[in-house]
C-alpha cells in the first residue's frame, strides 16, 4: 500500500497515562538493548522527517534507559570535504554499529533523495541512481544480520510553523534553528514530491518505512518507541542470560549467601 503523508495529520491527543506508558516502554526497551548486547546482535534505528518534527525528542526518550556503551547517536549534517570526495554512502559505512550495539541516525543516507535532490546538491542522475544504491545498502545490512528500523515523523505546515516560532522565542531552544529551516520550509511542495517518490522506491520488505503522525508530541513519542520496540524485539532472542555457575559460586561466597 502506497504511503500518503496526508493520512498522518490528525494530531490526535494521547489519551492514555503518558508518564506511566512511557516508563513501561523505556523499561521494555532497556531489556531489548540487553538482549542485543548478550546475543551480539546489531540494529540501526533511523529517523527522517521535517525540521522541528520531533526527532530529537523521540531519540531522547528512546535512549533514556540505555547503556551508553552500547549505542551511538549520529546527528547527520552536511558532508565534509573528505566525505564529498567519496561515494555518498561511505560516511554511513563508517558509522554502522558493531555486534551488540545499536546505531541511531538523526537523518541519514536518505538525504541523497531528499535535501540533495531538492536543493540541487546532487545531479538528477545521482539522486535517481540513489534509490537502488540505498536499497542495496540496506539489503546488505539486513542480510548480514542487522535489524533496520526506519521512522519518518510527519507534521503539518501549521504545526511546524508553531514549533519554529517557539524556537525563536525560547532562549534555550534557539540553538536548534537556523536559516536552512526557513529556506527548506519554502520548498515544502518540492519536498513532498521527493518524499512521495522516496516511499514508493524504498519501502522494502527488509527495510520498511514506519510513518508517525508527529503533530501531538506525546502521542508521537509513544508511537515511535512502540514501533522501534516491536521491530527490534522481533529480531532478537528475548531470553535473559543464564547466571554463570562460576560467577555465582564466587559471588555467594563473597556475599555470605547459602548455596
Amino acid at each position: 500500500m502506497a504511503i500518503d503523508l496526508g493520512d498522518y495529520e490528525a494530531g490526535k491527543k494521547y489519551d492514555g497515562d503518558y508518564d506511566d506508558d512511557l516508563a513501561k516502554l523505556q523499561k521494555r526497551l532497556a531489556h531489548i538493548q540487553v538482549a542485543h548486547i548478550v546475543h551480539k546482535r546489531r540494529a540501526v534505528v533511523m529517523f527522517e522527517g521535517w525540521d522541528a518534527g520531533g526527532k530529537g525528542g523521540a531519540i531522547q526518550r528512546l535512549t533514556a534507559l540505555w547503556d551508553p556503551r552500547n549505542y551511538e547517536v549520529w546527528p547527520i549534517s552536511a558532508p565534509t570535504a573528505e566525505e564529498k570526495a567519496r561515494h555518498f554512502l561511505w560516511r554511513f559505512w563508517q558509522r554502522l554499529p558493531m555486534d551488540g550495539s545499536i546505531g541511531i541516525f538523526d537523518r541519514s543516507w536518505y538525504g541523497r533523495v531528499l535535501v540533495e535532490r531538492v536543493e540541487g546538491y546532487a545531479s538528477e542522475a545521482e539522486w535517481k541512481r540513489g534509490y537502488d544504491e540505498i536499497n542495496e545498502f540496506e539489503a546488505q545490512q539486513a542480510d548480514s544480520g542487522t535489524t533496520i528500523v526506519k521512522i519518518f515523523l510527519h507534521v503539518t505546515q501549521k504545526e511546524q510553523d508553531q514549533r519554529l516560532e517557539d524556537r525563536l522565542e525560547h532562549p534555550w531552544k534557539r540553538w536548534k534553528t537556523g536559516a536552512d529551516d526557513y529556506r527548506n520550509r519554502a520548498k515544502r511542495p518540492e519536498y513532498l514530491k521527493a518524499m512521495t517518490e522516496m516511499f514508493e522506491r524504498t519501502d522494502t520488505r527488509w527495510a520498511p518505512w514506519k510513518v508517525i503522525d508527529g503533530n501531538d508530541k506525546k502521542a508521537a513519542r509513544i508511537a515511535v518507541l512502540t514501533a522501534v520496540a516491536d521491530r527490534l524485539e522481533a529480531n532478537v532472542p528475548m531470553d535473559p542470560p543464564e547466571l554463570d555457575p562460576a560467577v555465582a559460586k564466587v559471588a555467594r561466597k563473597a556475599l555470605g549467601l547459602k548455596d
